[in-house]
């Protein structure tokens, strides 16, 4: 059990933040050696410590952002940093509406691993294209109403399993022509309060329902999940401009051909 739950941690902590779709790589484990799903539980546990590791790695610009964002809601300011903050605000709500009304309907029809393989390929390819085009010069902080909104509606298109929260996003940021580097700080910044709005609907659903908790399976979770997605948001943040795009598409490409080949065999 111990095993699986460090795999799954571990999956989850360093697929979340790189433009290679976690769902398609939780998918495996299930499919090909058959482990059951941990519950509910566990997946607040492991996108808990994404989000802890997310917010240590930006805690200065978190703590610059909201205090800003604060200000600007007296009045009593409002500069680069409270414009970025309410750029993130806008870029959030996208996903929010459109899970709340489309939510059940994604979960009973598109969590099927032909969806996620054609998703994983699709999108992947898209990223190649945006970054082909991408003029690269604007930073996170010229973002403006408009492009936060289509970060945001580009964030909600991740609720399709196979897509890529960081990856749609990234590819939105290198089309309003960002930075590499810049569209995956607003990525991540953005990932925020939407991992939290989500961890919060999903534990708000748990706290009722009774069920006894795992909690050595919940704590190793965290744990896990938090160092592998601090390590990972380095190194892409660190690597990204350098190596580019072209090998997470890559990669990409393999892993939905794997997905295809997996889900035609058991046809």
């Amino acid at each position: 059990m111990e095993v699986h739950v460090i795999l799954l941690a571990l999956i989850q902590g360093f697929t979340e933040f790189l433009p290679i779709s976690s769902s398609a790589h939780l998918i495996l484990p299930s499919v090909l050696l058959g482990w059951r799903d941990q519950g509910m539980a566990f997946d607040v546990a492991v996108h808990l410590g994404s989000l802890l590791a997310v917010l240590y790695y930006f805690r200065k610009e978190v703590v610059t952002l909201t205090l800003a964002w604060s200000r600007s809601l007296r009045g009593k300011e409002h500069n680069a940093e409270s414009r970025l903050a309410w750029s993130i605000v806008l870029a959030t709500v996208p996903a929010c509406v459109v899970g709340a009304f489309f939510g059940g309907v994604i979960a009973d029809y598109l969590r099927s691993g032909w969806v996620i393989a054609t998703a994983t390929v699709v999108f992947g390819l898209l990223l190649w294209v945006a970054d082909k085009m991408a003029q690269l010069h604007k930073d996170e902080y010229q973002t403006g109403w408009r492009g936060a909104l289509l970060l945001g509606c580009a964030q909600a298109l991740a609720l399709i399993p196979g897509t890529s929260r960081s990856g749609i996003t990234l590819t939105a940021g290198l089309m309003l022509g960002m930075t590499r580097s810049a569209a995956a700080r607003f990525s991540f910044l953005m990932s925020i309060p939407i991992i939290f709005l989500a961890g919060s609907h999903q534990a708000t659903g748990l706290i009722g329902s009774g069920l006894t908790m795992p909690w050595s399976a919940i704590g190793l979770g965290v744990v896990v999940s938090f160092a592998s997605a601090l390590v990972c948001i380095h190194l892409f943040l660190t690597l990204l401009n350098r190596i580019g795009v072209m090998p997470f598409v890559l990669y990409r490409l393999g892993l939905g051909a794997v997905l295809f080949w997996v889900m035609a065999g058991q046809l």
